[in-house]
């Protein structure tokens, strides 16, 4: 089965697999550039199912047997590209800055690049606190080998919360490689998630995450930005997000920051493709 999702305004399609690329875990996607496809598991309420989502100019191509669950599959894959974002009037009130206008010429309809899979992309995040985004990848593929299911064509589907918070801790930080105190924060992670934490699009729990332990402002901002669809998330701790903006501190990326707002996530966006996947 195949859908054509169309898309809203003109799409960066080469940033879009760029930044792909830069975040794809071994075993939970493939991206090939040169096909301009990717292939992952998406959540689907009968279990994860593979596709094969084709991106061009002005549409999206997503081929898997997910049968009836269309509807779903087609809402994942929009809220995961941000098919639905009016990149045109976003583009048009960020062009006017000076360090964002060249970027914005350069790639006029990028995206905010979503996770297909809150809890999924949650943990990642966590895993990723405070090291590249290489050892990011690194250990949430050792995590995926680890406690994943595999899968019909070779993928692995990630662990679901209550069973990834099942397992213990001095296990998961021997299989991970991270230190006892970021097993304990992916293992806290876990069992909110399964307790009804929501990780998804829309998703308003930024108090609730941030009273985890391990977890802080960064790591909010961040999921706000890439899991629950906020266009105006911020991570200004983010050091490869200050390095772009030039800016000292944290604090003066948020002043540097304010004319962006509310599009501060696209910006940080165009930020990152600049800096760190291109």
């Amino acid at each position: 089965m195949t859908l054509r999702l169309p898309v809203r305004g003109p799409f960066a399609v080469d940033a879009a697999l760029a930044a792909s690329a830069a975040h794809a875990v071994p075993g939970l996607e493939r991206v090939d550039r040169a096909r301009r496809c990717v292939v992952r598991l998406l959540p689907l309420p009968g279990g994860p199912v593979e596709v094969s989502v084709r991106l061009a100019a002005d549409h999206v191509a997503v081929s898997g047997e997910f049968g009836g669950a269309a509807d779903e599959v087609a809402a994942l894959v929009r809220h995961w590209l941000g098919l639905d974002a009016d990149v045109a009037r976003i583009d048009a009130a960020l062009a006017a800055d000076p360090l964002l206008g060249p970027l914005v010429a350069a790639r006029p309809g990028l995206r905010v690049l979503s996770y297909p899979d809150g809890f999924e992309g949650a943990v990642s995040t966590v895993l990723g606190q405070q090291v590249s985004l290489a050892a990011a990848r690194t250990f949430t593929a050792r995590l995926l080998t680890a406690y994943g299911a595999p899968r019909p064509g070779g993928l692995l589907a990630f662990p679901d919360p209550e069973a990834l918070a099942a397992v213990p801790l001095e296990e998961l930080r021997a299989a991970v490689g991270v230190p006892r105190s970021r097993a304990r924060t992916v293992l806290a992670l876990a069992a909110a998630a399964a307790d009804g934490l929501p990780l998804g699009p829309g998703a308003e729990v930024r108090r609730e995450l941030a009273a985890l332990p391990g977890v802080g402002p960064w790591t909010v901002e961040y999921l706000a930005l890439r899991a629950f669809g906020d266009g105006d998330a911020f991570p200004s701790g983010d050091l490869v997000l200050r390095r772009a903006m030039g800016a000292e501190s944290a604090a003066a990326a948020v002043r540097r920051a304010r004319a962006w707002s509310p599009h501060r996530a696209h910006a940080v966006f165009h930020l990152w493709t600049e800096a760190a996947y291109r």
